[in-house]
């Protein structure tokens, strides 16, 4: 109303919008009904409620089975109840618990035991488990945190890499960083400069080295608030834990009180008052964003249970990890696709982590584990296939040997939990390969489920031989399943996302794997971190719808894409839409540029604004990508490896440039590129390259021009 003169006038001259403005003054800030908090538990001395007044609440989901119920509840709130000396604690449940427990359960039952593979050291549980483990540290500080508790995000991933991760203090630490207040601060980075050596540690007064030292000098914890106004000011630590609050919680007027006491009292102990002023400035800085630390080591504690088992057992810990995001489709893509990258940079791993397809004779309910040591898809994410189906097909199989055929499964199993239409998606994600080829299965799968039932029919009718057996006899034939050709490729991964949500015995990407992480490492997943910017997309499209403007009758294009790490949706509008509209065909493979939308009502899944699209297959001969080459600083000769690069290359003719990076750990990698050697970066090329100077140093890049 006193900023925008448009409204101050409504509000003047309309009787009705006064009281409208007047209303809306009065009910802002007041709350708008009562809540149950979700993992809230008051503790009082004795009953409650002779200490607080109570109340009954309707609430959803907090019995055992979900259903709605009735919960006393308190009617003060937090505030309240600490006002009148009540203790409330909130108890959270985490996924990653259960993912720890069942990775181990499953470790513990091929193993025998949790052990060490290399040392071979058994553990009681992971709480045993050392934290100073070097090949854990090595992985995170490469960034490569997918799946690992708290760090999974860019941001998470980035802060550990720039911090070259090394020790538990760091993870405490950076649990405590990535977060908006000390990042907004930059709090964030003046730890990471002086963890690394870029800046010098200081301390604004000698006795701040104790306990600030475990963090370069920089205030992260709010026990660290504490000790400091404990230390400097005299504070007992109750009259602390006042400040810590205080600030904690920006109550600014007793923000004030408390630094102010603070200052009056470190300057009466000896502490000049231009340091003591300092410190209460950056505590009310930093102290406002300070995390718990007890709170961060416990977090960090499961950050490194989960980076230990992903290194030592990934099968296991993968398999964990995607049966507990079973109903997330996004999150499946993407672990299925962290899987298949895991041999890039677990060195010990000699062979990729492949995620199977579910099969009737191995897969449990989720996720499980084959004696190869590969992930095998669970029976229960295969959409159709209900919990009785499931049930019905686990007790046929540990009830006599694994299922020999088609007419054998259905012969077993209950065709009354398992109708046809769930059969039908159980052969097109791959679930019966082992009687046949699909098309071959569906084909076969009207004459199979005939004879079964034929069958029963006479069993039910006691026409069956009196030395017929529970199953079917020996020596009895089956009519043969119609000879059909297979599926293309195209059409089989197009049926295994039709039946389960997402591509499984490959994907449309997998050509253009090495294009695609060149562009990384931006994907579908995190597009919520690149709002506003401009971005280049490598994916797959998998659904073209066209619409009309109301506007002005123009035709404009939603497009759903996919990549590895899953969907995502392309907006194309005007001049942009006429010029993509026929790349931007069903199953093409493309690059898509544009601008990822910044809007508010697009914050929890921005789409894409459409620029440009290009076919993939075109990009490697475009000259946007590089053939890099990194050579660690300091190892050795390696003229001899580069005159066989050459004359490699020299039969690879193409576009691409070839860049030499030179890698020094942390530091700034200095660029060198070939002015006259291009190549045509295919498998040939990059295989032959990676022969000479090993698989992690040689990649595709994109061209900064």
């Amino acid at each position: 109303v006193r900023k925008l003169p448009d409204v101050k006038k409504l509000y003047e001259q309309d009787e009705r919008h006064r009281k409208l403005f007047d209303y809306s003054q009065t009910l802002e800030g007041l709350s708008r009904h009562a809540s149950v908090h979700a993992a809230g538990v008051v503790i009082a001395p004795g009953p409650l409620d002779e200490y607080v007044p109570l109340c009954l609440q309707h609430t959803r989901g907090v019995s055992s089975n979900g259903d709605s119920d009735t919960v006393v509840v308190t009617q003060y709130d937090m505030n309240c109840l600490e006002d009148v000396g009540m203790l409330k604690m909130d108890f959270l449940g985490l996924r990653t618990l259960t993912v720890i427990q069942n990775a181990t359960d499953m470790v513990k039952r091929r193993e025998g035991a949790l052990r060490h593979p290399r040392s071979g050291h058994i553990f009681e549980t992971m709480d045993d488990v050392p934290l100073d483990d070097p090949e854990v540290y090595e992985m995170l500080a490469k960034g490569e945190t997918s799946g690992v508790f708290q760090f999974e995000s860019r941001l998470g991933s980035e802060k550990l890499r720039a911090m070259s991760c090394d020790r538990f203090e760091d993870l405490i630490a950076g649990n405590g960083l990535i977060r908006p207040g000390p990042l907004d601060s930059g709090m964030t980075d003046v730890y990471i400069r002086r963890r690394t050596g870029q800046e010098e540690v200081r301390y604004l007064h000698p006795d701040l080295e104790k306990t600030l030292s475990s963090t370069y000098g920089v205030i992260v914890y709010q026990e660290q608030v504490m000790r400091i106004a404990n230390l400097l000011a005299g504070f007992s630590l109750a009259e602390a834990d006042v400040l810590r609050k205080a600030v904690g919680k920006k109550n600014a007027k007793l923000i004030r009180k408390e630094l102010g006491k603070f200052v009056e009292r470190a300057v009466e102990r000896g502490v000049a008052r231009r340091v003591a002023d300092q410190l209460a400035e950056q505590i009310e800085t930093f102290g406002r964003y300070g995390f718990n630390r007890s709170h961060s080591a416990a977090y960090s504690l499961l950050s490194y249970h989960t980076a230990w088992l992903k290194v030592h057992y990934p099968a296991e810990f993968m398999a964990a990890l995607l049966s507990s995001v079973l109903d997330k489709t996004d999150d499946v893509v993407k672990y299925i696709a962290e899987c298949r990258e895991l041999p890039r940079y677990l060195p010990r791993m000699d062979q990729r982590l492949e995620v199977l397809p579910p099969d009737v004779n191995e897969s449990d309910w989720k996720f499980s584990v084959t004696e190869e040591r590969q992930v095998r898809f669970g029976l229960g994410a295969v959409r159709g296939v209900g919990t009785g189906a499931v049930q019905s097909i686990l007790k046929a199989r540990e009830s006599r040997e694994s299922f020999s055929s088609l007419f054998d499964f259905l012969d077993r199993i209950d065709l009354h939990a398992l109708n046809k239409r769930a059969c039908e998606a159980l052969i097109a994600a791959g679930a019966l390969d082992s009687f046949g080829h699909r098309a071959q299965l569906l084909a076969g799968l009207d004459i199979a489920y005939a004879e079964v039932q034929t069958r029963e029919a006479e069993v039910a009718a006691g026409q069956g031989s009196l030395f017929e057996t529970d199953g079917p006899k020996a020596n009895e034939s089956h009519p043969m399943l119609p000879e059909v050709p297979p599926w293309s490729e195209a059409d089989q991964l197009a049926r295994e996302k039709e039946a389960v949500g997402f591509f499984i015995s490959g994907h449309p990407l997998d050509p253009f794997r090495e294009i695609s992480r060149a562009f990384g490492p931006l994907n579908t997943g995190n597009l919520t971190e690149f709002t506003g910017q401009d971005i280049q997309l490598p994916c797959v499209v998998t659904k073209v719808t066209r619409q009309i403007l109301k506007k002005d009758s123009s035709e404009w294009g939603r497009i759903t894409v996919e990549d590895f790490s899953g969907t995502a949706s392309v907006l194309a509008f005007g001049e942009a839409w006429k010029r993509a509209r026929d790349v931007l065909q069903q199953d093409a493979v493309v690059l898509i540029r544009g601008t990822v939308s910044n809007r508010e009502r697009d914050e929890n899944d921005p789409p894409i604004f459409l620029d440009e699209a290009e076919l993939l297959a075109e990009l490697g001969e475009s000259g946007l990508v590089a053939v890099a080459i990194d050579i660690p600083a300091g190892e050795g000769d390696w003229r001899e490896k580069f005159k066989r690069a050459r004359e490699l290359l020299a039969d690879h003719p193409g576009r691409a440039p070839v860049e030499v990076h030179l890698t020094n750990g942390s530091a700034a990698i200095p660029k060198l590129r070939s002015r006259s050697l291009k190549v045509r970066p295919d498998s040939g090329a990059l295989s032959g390259l990676r022969k000479i100077f090993g698989d992690n140093h040689v990649n595709l890049v994109r061209v900064t021009r």
